[in-house]
């Protein structure tokens, strides 16, 4: 086992890159979350990691993918998860955006009538916990729009309706095949001008755009094609210190599921960009680089799982169980790889406490030697 990674705790958010991290929920271990049941939260636990992260200076972003959203968490579970994170984000000051999406549709929708009714009471429920919206790419949107002009109405009627500017949201099929033809078309080329274009007619309203589409290039492209004072959040789990480094032209800032597990190397490396530290800020991220490949592999929709683990062998929480049972998504060999890759980049802060927890899984999975 290596030793963790020595890090000072950083005063404050850091100011050249805005950053978010995508959290995981806690669940209940005595709970019944099985796949289909309702969602058995561990409240303490799951607000406890919040404030992890904002002592660390890290935005949170709520009730997103990385949280189970559409994978176990249900919208009963998530309307009271953005409403206590809402209330502990006040009570620290600490920066809160939260997924506003159209999952509590537990029947297909019929219409985008119906799409943009549920859009709207999840945006209530987030402007109520005095949250940032993001507009999470919807799959009963994807199910029934016919083109970009549904794309283009429903997100207007959005936009005009929130009390602040918003996120927009653009998760690519790796991460759910539900939402192939985002935007209107499965040309990327095309969908990219949709959003453009939604941009330009709603100027000063939105915030940034979430881009989860693992394609570097791509990214950097539409961050350079964005309107004045639009941000880029990468969601790129695979190329994130190169966007978040920058170039010449620009850089992206950050709301990653990623920076969940790696919360501390995260933060110290943007507190050192903005002390004009680059080659610390590599440092500290590249031993990371090996770690999110494998934790988002293929298929990549399943990371929450190694998300979780993680976030056990490093003694934020007491149990290695999901709600849905989602523990099940990943191979041993898979968690096993996990473990490794932690530990060479010296994320597990009790080396001892980690190495136990493996040892009792794989005595469980009657391997351990």
């Amino acid at each position: 086992m290596h030793a963790p990674v020595p890090l000072a705790r950083p005063a404050g958010a850091p100011r050249a890159r805005g950053a978010y991290a995508a959290a995981h929920v806690v669940a209940d271990p005595l709970g019944g979350n099985a796949p289909g049941a309702p969602a058995a939260v561990d409240w303490d636990a799951t607000l406890a990691f919040r404030h992890h992260l904002w002592s660390l200076g890290l935005g949170v972003a709520d009730a997103m993918d990385t949280a189970q959203r559409g994978m176990g968490l249900d919208w009963p579970a998530t309307r009271e998860l953005i409403t206590r994170s809402g209330a502990e984000a006040r009570s620290v000051g600490g920066r809160l955006a939260c997924g506003v999406g159209t999952d509590q549709l537990t029947t297909p929708a019929r219409t985008l009538a119906e799409v943009t009714a549920a859009y709207r009471e999840q945006l209530e429920v987030v402007q109520a916990a005095g949250a940032r919206p993001v507009l999470m790419a919807s799959r009963a949107l994807a199910a029934l729009a016919t083109g970009p002009e549904d794309y283009l109405r429903v997100y207007g009627g959005l936009i005009a309706a929130a009390d602040r500017p918003v996120v927009l949201h653009w998760l690519g099929e790796m991460f759910d095949p539900a939402l192939a033809g985002y935007w209107g078309s499965r040309d990327l080329d095309r969908a990219t001008a949709t959003v453009l274009a939604l941009m330009a007619e709603h100027t000063g309203r939105i915030d940034g755009i979430k881009v989860s589409l693992l394609d570097a290039g791509r990214e950097v492209a539409l961050r350079r094609a964005l309107p004045p004072g639009v941000r880029l959040y990468t969601g790129d789990d695979f190329h994130y210190p190169e966007l978040i480094r920058g170039d010449e032209l620009g850089h992206s800032d950050a709301l990653l599921g990623v920076f969940d597990p790696i919360a501390g190397p995260a933060a110290a490396a943007l507190h050192a960009l903005d002390a004009g530290d680059r080659a610390r800020y590599d440092a500290l991220l590249a031993p990371t680089v090996p770690l999110a490949r494998h934790l988002f592999a293929a298929p990549t929709y399943h990371y929450k799982t190694g998300i979780v683990f993680l976030a056990w062998l490093a003694g934020h929480q007491e149990h290695f169980t999901m709600v849905a049972g989602a523990q099940s998504g990943r191979s041993l060999p898979h968690l096993v790889e996990l473990f490794r890759l932690a530990d060479r980049a010296g994320l597990l802060p009790d080396p001892d406490l980690a190495a136990r927890r493996m040892t009792a899984l794989l005595t469980v999975a009657g391997v351990a030697r």
